[in-house]
């Protein structure tokens, strides 16, 4: 077992600057996170939490097949949307090979989470990811921040015009509102990937079982709710479990690093690792409901940082990074939900001010 760092005193500014004796800013901290073993796999810990989960998902079909077609049987589309969420962030994981000791083990764990349990393609969203992972908060590189639906930078407002200039205008108030869709659209997103005609990463045997398992997906999902629901029990029941679970996704993902530094192109190209990561991203306080609510990714600069690192040891990790920050004049943020929820919309809301004013 990882030993629990000692504490060190919570701070969200830098301290003096250490002397530098060469080499990556990063090297030490991770060095250092090693010793810990904080690196070391916890296939046990992620092993409990999703029979867990498989357990409330057995739990909610056999409701609402001893239920039948009532309409008490919506009050079970909430649990399933909180047991859609937790198997989001399980695949989350095994995509940063962080459950798994080999690549492989890592892949079946996510294609049984996110294409067979969720709908969603797991190759498109490893590669979208990981380029947000490589390039956090880059506007050209990063897909997380670039114009579609919502912008991020000023001149990404510029030629913006109908539907998408009224967002953009509005963008703030509308962030959580468009959260509800967000689970549908990965589904979109993923089929679009699996089935469309464009040049694959993917060999044809790895996108006819991705395929197969999103196949299965749709089927089983819609033959649960169209046999055990009447038609409009059924359309209401996947609505609220479909937003309902979009917007947890986005109250996951929001925080993170909307209203946080976007650097230049200059800036992004002499930063190392570790300014990358940490100027990027933001961290949210808070105790157990915190961390399960929003599946560990309140550690958000432990998670950039170290991106294998097993969700329970970016806890214990914590102190060393804001120590280590601190030593290399290295703004560490880290505030509360609600305030992380404020910073974020204030961002969208400023960002949009132009086309207001010209409205």
């Amino acid at each position: 077992m990882p030993q629990a760092p000692a504490a060190v005193a919570e701070t969200t500014t830098p301290g003096p600057v250490a002397a530098r004796t060469g080499g990556s800013d990063f090297a030490p901290l991770l060095r250092t996170v090693r010793e810990q073993g904080l690196l070391e796999r916890r296939t046990a810990w992620y092993a409990r939490g999703i029979a867990v989960n498989l357990l409330g998902l057995a739990a909610v079909v056999t409701g609402m097949v001893l239920i039948g077609a009532s309409w008490w049987a919506l009050l079970l589309a909430p649990p399933l949307a909180l047991l859609s969420a937790r198997m989001s962030f399980v695949a989350h994981d095994a995509g940063h090979a962080q459950i798994c000791a080999t690549r492989g083990r890592n892949r079946l764990v996510q294609l049984f989470h996110a294409n067979l349990l969720l709908g969603m393609s797991q190759d498109w969203w490893n590669d979208k990811h990981n380029r947000h992972h490589a390039n956090p908060n880059h506007l050209e590189k990063d897909p997380d921040v670039g114009a579609d639906i919502l912008v991020f930078a000023q001149h990404q407002t510029e030629g913006r015009k109908g539907l998408r200039r009224w967002l953009t205008r509005h963008q703030a108030a509308v962030f959580f509102p468009l959260t509800t869709l967000e689970g549908i659209a990965l589904k979109v997103y993923g089929f679009r990937s699996v089935f469309s005609r464009g040049v694959s990463r993917q060999s044809p045997r790895e996108r006819l079982l991705e395929g197969s398992l999103l196949i299965t997906h749709v089927i089983a999902y819609l033959a649960l709710l169209f046999t055990t629901l009447s038609v409009g029990q059924a359309v209401v029941f996947l609505l609220i479990h479909q937003m309902m679970y979009g917007l947890h996704l986005g109250m996951a993902f929001a925080p993170n690093h909307k209203g946080m530094k976007i650097p230049t192109e200059e800036e992004f190209a002499s930063w190392g690792h570790l300014r990358r990561q940490v100027l990027t991203s933001r961290n949210i306080r808070g105790g157990f409901f915190t961390d399960w609510f929003l599946g560990g990714l309140n550690y958000q600069i432990e998670h950039h940082l170290f991106p294998s690192m097993p969700r329970p040891h970016l806890k214990l990790a914590q102190p060393l990074v804001r120590a280590h920050c601190r030593e290399m004049d290295v703004a560490y943020v880290e505030t509360g939900m609600i305030d992380s929820y404020r910073q974020a919309l204030g961002h969208l809301h400023e960002v949009g001010a132009p086309l207001r004013a010209a409205a």
